[in-house]
């Protein structure tokens, strides 16, 4: 059963539930029931037995509980900036500025913020996108082409830059495998990262240049702001920049101490945790000193946010546990020696970031991809010799660019939100920009495995 076909069968059912259920969390949870049950031979108490260790290891890693604390904390810091109103005083900081004063400052107002604010998507997104809405109307520029051009530079930027919660949790997935530099690894993801980085290119030329094409030239978005939050509350502007580029900061700092000066070989879940820990209470010091929130708001909000950021860890925790079972089953290692005997190796990241995509588009998820799908990258990438961040790389890309072109993606339904769109038409009008990304993407894939 280990390393056979049989090995495929926990990816592929979590593949089906997740699509059929639209649900990550159900279809992880049988994916890493089903691993346990085969390890123990088909014995169900020994397989529940083995279930239950599972979820304690993830539990007995320092690095894994770092990573689980930091997704945790930069929700709480979301949430009070939110709630203090530094987000909505950054904002309204931005427009006192008088900065824009063309159609094409306009476009690039959100684009800039889009890329500038990567420590979490939702804020990037509503931050940008509150910031230009009145702006784009003044101009007559469509919502949908705001939508398209927030939603193409926050998400793509936050698995670019990687001091978030998106580095955070691939950085988990890599730490399962005892790499002496998974920082490294990871970092290097960046450069491979192919549709991320064209889809920020596309961005801001579309921004600067004001041309558009397909559907979003005939774009006449409404606006629509019935969902969205009308709290004016303000706070001042540097209650939010300040906590943010401290973290930024941090990080890097103890990237590069932890590392003995190569920030590559520094420890990331302990630097990203130390950096959400001091940014966290900077945020708190900050309120309470310019009395935005009193102690209890600020206890209620900090609660809230933790309970904002749930599911995203009980992903987290699913998938760590996953990722752990399908490696004592052998299933990376199967499919590697698969694929290094029946496919071509510049065909191999095309594959997967086909595959990535796929599963994204159907499940809306691109987090559960990464669970599925970068257990399997790794064991290919070691048995075929092609370099580990080019793999994982297209498992990044695909699920994103899958992300992009879903329309029950949340990163997709947030972009349409915060800018005032109607949804199906942000999803209409970004798709012909999402596909054009992905094919420049498959072509730089293949041209790149035909030098390896």
């Amino acid at each position: 059963m280990h390393d056979t076909p049989l090995s495929l069968l926990p990816p592929l059912v979590a593949i089906i539930i997740a699509i059929w259920r639209k649900n990550a969390l159900i279809a992880l949870l049988c994916g890493v029931i089903l691993s346990h049950v085969m390890v123990a031979n088909w014995q169900p108490i020994d397989g529940a037995m083995g279930t239950i260790a599972g979820f304690a290891d993830v539990f007995s890693s320092t690095g894994n509980l770092y990573i689980i604390s930091f997704s945790l904390l930069i929700g709480a810091m979301v949430k009070l900036l939110s709630e203090s109103g530094a987000v909505n005083g950054f904002i309204l900081h931005l427009a006192n500025l008088n900065l824009v004063k063309s159609k094409r400052q306009a476009s690039m107002l959100p684009t800039v913020i889009g890329t500038s604010i990567f420590t979490d998507t939702n804020l990037s997104m509503f931050t940008a996108g509150m910031a230009s809405q009145q702006l784009f109307d003044q101009h007559r520029i469509s919502r949908a082409k705001l939508a398209y051009l927030i939603d193409s530079t926050c998400a793509p930027v936050s698995i670019l830059f990687l001091i978030n919660g998106w580095g955070a949790y691939v950085l988990g997935l890599l730490d399962g495998f005892s790499f002496d530099d998974p920082v490294g690894v990871l970092i290097g993801t960046v450069t491979y990262n192919f549709y991320a980085i064209v889809a920020v290119a596309l961005a801001y030329y579309t921004a600067y240049s004001g041309k558009v094409f397909g559907p979003m030239a005939n774009a006449e978005s409404k606006v629509e702001l019935s969902n969205q939050d009308t709290d004016n509350k303000l706070g001042p502007a540097r209650v939010m920049w300040i906590p943010l580029i401290s973290l930024l900061a941090i990080t890097l700092s103890l990237l590069f101490i932890t590392g003995d000066g190569d920030m590559r070989r520094g420890s990331g879940s302990f630097s990203v945790f130390l950096a959400i820990v001091t940014a966290t209470a900077l945020v708190i010091t900050m309120i309470s000193y310019y009395r935005l929130l009193t102690v209890k708001e600020i206890a209620k909000t900090f609660v809230n946010g933790l309970g904002y950021m749930a599911p995203a860890v009980i992903i987290l925790v699913l998938s760590f546990a996953f990722g752990d079972a399908i490696k004592a089953l052998g299933t990376g290692a199967y499919v590697s020696e698969l694929m290094n005997i029946q496919v071509p190796l510049f065909l191999i990241a095309p594959i997967i970031f086909i595959v990535a995509a796929i599963m994204a588009f159907a499940t809306g998820t691109s987090w559960g991809t990464f669970a599925i799908l970068v257990p399997i990258a790794v064991p290919i990438a070691l048995e075929t010799g092609l370099p580990i961040s080019f793999l994982v790389a297209a498992v990044l890309g695909g699920g994103v660019f899958g992300d992009h072109a879903s329309p029950i993606s949340d990163t997709t339904v947030v972009a349409s939100i915060a800018s005032g769109c109607d949804h199906y038409e942000h999803v209409k009008t970004q798709l012909p920009y999402a596909l054009i990304g992905a094919i420049i993407t498959l072509v730089l894939y293949i041209f790149i495995g035909l030098s390896f």
